[in-house]
């Protein structure tokens, strides 16, 4: 077994990581939201999914179970 370990990069306060946060929070700008209208499902035609798939999106449980 190996005698070196790995350092850890700096430890980190909970405070400090919020003060980061705080100082970074002006920097960052949300996106302008858009109002997306649902297409109808009489107007999706032609998608094609591959067997393998759609066997594996059919073994995925459902979301939420």
């Amino acid at each position: 077994m190996s005698k070196h370990t790995a350092t850890r990069e700096s430890e980190v306060s909970l405070a400090e990581l919020r003060g980061d946060c705080a100082r970074m929070a002006p920097h960052w700008t949300a996106p302008k939201k858009t109002v997306v209208t649902p297409v109808k499902p009489s107007l999706i035609h032609g998608v094609t999914v591959p067997p393998a798939s759609a066997r594996l999106v059919d073994t995925m449980p459902e979301y939420g179970e």
